[in-house]
């Protein structure tokens, strides 16, 4: 039993709220002298109606106590003004309560100040956010341990969390009770309503019998909760709540700060900074030490972004330069502060504004929002709301050699969503952006570039589909040979139309090539739907590699469903695995110019690859090459091509010469590029139609039709990184 969780932290912060005459709710101590507990709850202690809109006068007090630090004790709490969020039936607009079976519905928070301080022995809760599938325990208003319920998060809709109970008879009089996670011992919410069994729901659970007993007469099955980002989004003047004390990166945190701020000066000004910003009193405001810094920092919630961001206020006003990136020490303590708290960049402050902003979103879908900016991430949560998904996506770090965050870039396309739809938040997300990507290090003209190529990447499909109809499906096999090339393994993605790309099949041991053609058939056939069109596919695989003739790879010819050869029945081609970063821009202005650019044919007077590097640099925006060499410099041409941001090349595998290089312009000549994949197909197929002309060109054709689109996620380029191929990268990792 000595292992078991202990629940000493909930009981040192459990408030019963109790009416004239008994216990109807409960509350949860936040700071030493403020107490959070639901709106209807206070309503009930004072003989109103649940559902009272108006403000407790601060002459009506509410009876409290706390059994498990003082039992016999009585206090007095009474109603913060600008902290009374009654039940009300709307997000926004006229106020007006629900109606008595409405559920959910919003609001629904009170914090009530004491007249003198907690009992000896009461300690504020800490708290964190819910996670599904997380068991939590809720006591009942008496604070006795016998009826305590055991429930699990099953979803977050809205403003509330929905809960299964799994142990115990929840009750009325759970109301305003803290949800306990044991695991992590925090305060994940508070209870606001319970849904009874059949069609019995109530939303006032606050009254029990007339002796102040659990009266068990109408048991429900679940219940539902107010969870922290919902109670800091309608509370936007409620102090910073405590967290769990993390005890990993304390010393590095404690170093990094003794190296910023060496004099005593300098630590008593910030730690009276940061102990005003977080509502907490220090005493002595002369405190020099810098671990009272950190303790204030590490106990509260968005404690180390407040930090952070009075650090940096300090630097700025010390500095010869107002900004401290440049001060020695500053980029090693942000990144000790990402281990120290590695879910929070934002202060309480801007994640409070993000926050009221987002919650005028009506646009932008969350889930959509997670996989553009996160596409390689794996076990994405589900999200309600667009704070949701900022929540999600605060927790990412930015991609090497990406200044703006996941977060930032989050914020930037819910602004350009919205602003489509003509909904008023945009400019101020924009403003609120630009505010923190200051506060980031991040400049203006990389935040305005990022704008850009997102909208630049949103307006592209519209201008692409005008007068088409939907995009074949593609089947794109990310290969890895294994020398000398006749073994492999690989994983299959597919990408439709409709927004899906997805993984469908891996293969983790080495097969043949026919097992690999037997696999695109499998996927064909189960995962991708009939199309007009047929499917592209698509061989994903290291420049080393494109020699491989995956064109003429078959399957099945003596199966009951016969011979399957891609490469005449499909648009089989060739793309690159492997782009390297200084290539993206070359990469990018190729693709662009593929409309209006002429064919460069690199022959065997491009042999020597310093001429072939200089007919690629004085041709910058030819995007379709036409290569015809000798078979031992193939590879290597075909290596200069990729460097050089080449979009398409075809070549003979086996054939050079001016016959063959006629063969091939006259093959390109007049097709749009979009049209070459289909071109090379059919000169395969007219190959093979044709047994008697073994030197047909079209036995021997390979094609790299390889752009920055509608690539494999963990393949794809950064459309910011794309614009901007020389940053540094040695750039600060963002923090506030």
């Amino acid at each position: 039993m000595s292992g078991a969780p202990s629940d000493a932290a909930l009981h040192q912060a459990f408030v019963s709220v109790r009416s004239q005459v008994q216990p109807v709710g409960a509350g949860v101590l936040i700071t030493q002298n403020l107490v959070l507990t639901c709106a209807h709850v206070v309503n009930s202690a004072l003989g109103r109606d649940r559902f009272t809109q108006a403000v407790p006068d601060r002459n009506q007090v509410v009876r409290l106590r706390m059994p498990h630090v003082s039992a016999g004790q009585e206090f007095h709490g009474r109603v913060v003004p600008e902290m009374w969020r009654p039940p009300r039936a709307r997000r926004s607009g006229p106020a007006q309560p629900p109606a008595p079976d409405m559920l959910p519905y919003y609001g629904d928070l009170a914090v009530l100040e004491l007249d003198i301080p907690a009992p000896s022995g009461a300690e504020p809760a800490p708290f964190l956010a819910h996670r599904d599938g997380g068991e939590v325990v809720a006591l009942w208003t008496s604070g006795h341990e016998l009826p305590t319920v055991r429930a699990v998060p099953r979803v977050s809709s809205g403003q509330w969390i929905a809960l299964d109970v799994v142990g115990g008879r929840v009750a009325k009089g759970f109301s305003g009770s803290p949800l306990w996670d044991r695991e992590r011992q925090a305060v994940v919410g508070v209870v606001v309503a319970e849904h009874g069994v059949g069609n019995a729901r109530t939303t006032g659970a606050t009254r029990a019998d007339h002796d102040g007993h659990l009266n068990t007469s109408a048991v429900l099955q679940a219940m539902y909760a107010i969870g922290l980002p919902t109670i800091e989004s309608e509370l936007p003047e409620l102090p910073p709540v405590a967290v769990p004390m993390a005890a990993r990166g304390r010393q590095q945190l404690l170093a990094a700060l003794e190296q910023l701020l060496p004099n005593p000066q300098s630590l008593a000004e910030c730690t009276r900074w940061l102990s005003t910003r977080l509502g907490r009193a220090t005493g002595d405001i002369a405190v020099t030490d810098p671990a009272r810094l950190v303790g204030l920092a590490m106990g509260v919630r968005r404690g180390i972004p407040e930090l952070l961001d009075v650090v940096r206020t300090h630097l700025s006003g010390r500095a010869p330069s107002p900004d401290p990136y440049g001060t020695p020490g500053w980029a090693h303590l942000l990144r000790v502060a990402r281990v120290v708290s590695p879910r929070e960049i934002l202060t309480l402050r801007q994640q409070r504004d993000l926050t009221g902003l987002l919650a005028h979103c009506r646009t932008t879908d969350p889930t959509s929002l997670l996989r553009k900016v996160l596409p390689y991430a794996d076990g994405l949560p589900a999200v309600s709301s667009p704070a949701h998904a900022m929540e999600v996506l605060e927790g990412y770090e930015a991609p090497a050699g990406q200044p703006m965050p996941p977060l930032l870039q989050g914020a930037v396309r819910v602004s350009l969503e919205e602003r489509e739809s003509g909904a008023h938040p945009s400019d101020d997300l924009d403003a609120w952006v630009d505010m923190a990507a200051a506060r980031f290090g991040i400049p203006l003209a990389g935040v305005e570039q990022f704008r850009a190529d997102v909208a630049a990447e949103a307006r592209l499909p519209h201008r692409a589909d005008a007068g088409h109809g939907p995009h074949a499906p593609r089947v794109q096999i990310e290969l890895l040979p294994v020398a000398p090339g006749n073994r492999f393994t690989y994983q299959i993605w597919v990408w439709t139309d409709g927004g899906r790309h997805d993984v469908v099949l891996t293969q983790d041991t080495e097969v043949s090539s026919h097992h690999v053609v037997e696999s695109i058939r499998h996927v064909l056939r189960t995962e991708v739907e009939e199309h007009p069109e047929t499917a592209l596919v698509e061989y994903f695989v290291a420049s080393a590699w494109l020699r491989l003739e995956v064109d003429t790879w078959q399957c099945g010819e003596n199966g009951p469903d016969g011979a399957f050869l891609p490469g005449i029945t499909r648009r089989v081609v060739l793309r690159s695995s492997q782009r390297t970063r200084e290539t993206y821009a070359g990469w990018k202005r190729r693709t662009k110019a593929l409309a209006a650019s002429r064919h460069l044919v690199l022959d065997g007077r491009s042999a020597d690859p310093a001429v072939a590097q200089a007919v690629l640099e004085i041709n910058p925006d030819a995007g379709v090459v036409i290569v015809c060499c000798d078979r031992q410099r193939q590879s290597s041409l075909l290596q200069q091509c990729i460097q050089a941001g080449v979009h398409t090349v075809l070549w003979h595998r086996h054939g050079d010469g001016e016959d063959i290089a006629a063969e091939l312009v006259n093959l390109v000549e007049g097709v749009d590029h979009h049209g070459l994949p289909e071109a090379v197909r059919m000169e395969r197929a007219k190959a093979l139609a044709c047994p008697e002309s073994p030197v047909h060109h079209g036995r021997q054709l390979s094609l790299l039709h390889d752009g920055p689109d509608h690539r494999p996620p963990p393949l794809a380029p950064d459309a910011w990184t794309l614009t901007h191929p020389d940053r540094n990268h040695d750039t600060p990792e963002p923090r506030p």
